[in-house]
């Protein structure tokens, strides 16, 4: 009996860890479903514990004063960036079910907030939608592997965050900075979705409701466009996504993803509909288009991805954005005509090397990583922020213990141009991933 049941946990093991992503190879929206076998119900949680040091100034006008904060001192912060429970049941007869509840920042609850990027105002509200968030809620009808519907609330996969978000799909303790800063994320909304898997592909194409374009801004570009300040989302216009992923050399995930959709007029109320008005023909088109990949073989994962979008009419989109009341919800910093971000990492499981922990399956992986991103880039006629275009370096190690558990430590260094201070930090982290039915 207890060989049966030592032999009965190294099973589910194995399933866990080719299922959640520890090699970075299955989509998160495909992980909610992970049942062992015979089990109709799935429960799983995954979930990350930071601490960081900066060692530069966080003052709000550090980059309209570079000089002034040179030498101010380090600062520290501990944060639980997201706790999520999964919650997914087979009814059998094709149809299943998916849910992801997110806890971000330790819960919800009244705050204060520095906006940043609208000349440090503090604003105390209620956290609503970036607090707790409901990330998946769908119901699929399965017709054949290679043919599945889900309707509901779904995770749009364009860009690898996206569609591997899970604390141990990236080696940093927090996640790869350059999508996380331009891209949303995680990025869902309630839509439609079309999927399967045929031979060595993976494909799937959405509509889902579209962005708003009053929530752009300087700083983070698209990120905060697909958030919604009232009970319900705006939908007057839609968004299309498709990503395609390929697996035929083994070890190998390559990916390409596509975002498309009209911004303006996409909020509420929607007043800046018909004849005569100003932005009334303002159409703020949005693009994404993304490569990515993930290798896994040889003790190594090297993981990379190369993100470029567009918007139309980002000077007329701008000029409607300042024009919002002081107390709307809405972003009214300029928003670039396109934004990117390129990143690339490398990691080497340096216990491959020493039998005995090999044989325990203890990894420790020594990795690098290389980020160059910029979220304004900007109209001919609009201002000049520089500080906007920046790399990122980070080294590190991830040592897991488990295949479900990961402790992560990073320094890494933010690069300005010359006149702005660069930006250094110590991270450390702990992260876990598990599915407990």
């Amino acid at each position: 009996m207890k060989k049966e049941l030592k032999r009965g946990v190294a099973v589910l093991t194995a399933i866990m860890a080719g299922a959640l992503g520890v090699n970075a190879q299955t989509s998160t929206s495909d992980s909610v479903m992970t049942h062992a076998k015979g089990n109709r119900l799935s429960v799983g949680a995954y979930g990350e514990v930071g601490y960081t040091r900066n060692f530069y100034s966080d003052n709000i006008y550090r980059y309209s004063n570079p000089s002034k904060y040179k030498d101010d001192p380090s600062n520290g912060r501990f944060d639980i960036p997201h706790a999520v429970i999964y919650l997914g049941y087979d009814f059998g007869k094709g149809w299943t079910f998916g849910t992801e509840i997110e806890f971000e920042h330790t819960g919800t609850g009244s705050a204060v907030e520095i906006e940043t990027d609208e000349g440090g105002e503090y604003e105390h509200e209620v956290e609503k939608g970036g607090e707790v968030e409901l990330e998946q809620l769908w119901i699929q009808k399965s017709f054949a592997p290679w043919a599945n519907l889900r309707v509901g609330h779904i995770v749009v996969p364009v860009g690898l965050n996206n569609a591997h978000h899970e604390p141990l799909d990236f080696f940093t303790v927090y996640r790869p900075e350059g999508e996380n800063t331009i891209l949303p994320s995680t990025w869902h909304d309630t839509g439609l979705s079309f999927w399967g898997r045929y031979g060595d592909w993976r494909y799937e194409l959405q509509v889902t409701a579209g962005l708003n374009a009053l929530k752009f801004s300087r700083d983070n570009w698209v990120k905060n466009g697909a958030k919604s300040a009232f009970e319900f989302k705006p939908a007057n216009k839609y968004g299309l996504s498709a990503r395609v992923d390929n697996y035929t050399i083994k070890g190998l995930r390559l990916a390409v993803s596509t975002y498309f959709g009209r911004a303006m007029h996409n909020t509420y109320p929607n007043e800046m509909e018909g004849e005569g008005k100003t932005y009334d023909k303002v159409s703020g088109n949005v693009w994404i288009g993304s490569f990515d990949f993930t290798f896994n073989r040889y003790n190594w994962i090297v993981r990379g991805q190369a993100d470029y979008g567009t918007l139309s009419d980002a000077a007329d989109v701008s000029s409607a954005k300042s024009r919002q009341p002081k107390n709307s919800p809405y972003n009214t910093t300029p928003v670039g005509k396109a934004a990117t971000a390129i990143g690339v990492e490398a990691g080497y499981d340096v216990f491959s090397q020493i039998t005995k922990l090999h044989a325990d399956n203890q990894k420790l992986y020594v990795f690098g990583r290389y980020e160059y991103y910029d979220s304004y880039i900007k109209e001919d006629s609009q201002p000049s922020y520089d500080y906007t275009k920046r790399q990122r370096i980070a080294f590190g190690v991830n040592y897991f213990p488990l295949p479900q558990i990961a402790v992560k430590c990073e320094y890494s260094n933010r690069i300005f141009k010359d006149k702005f201070n660069n930006e250094p930090s110590l991270s450390l982290g702990i992260a876990y991933e598990g599915f407990f039915l």
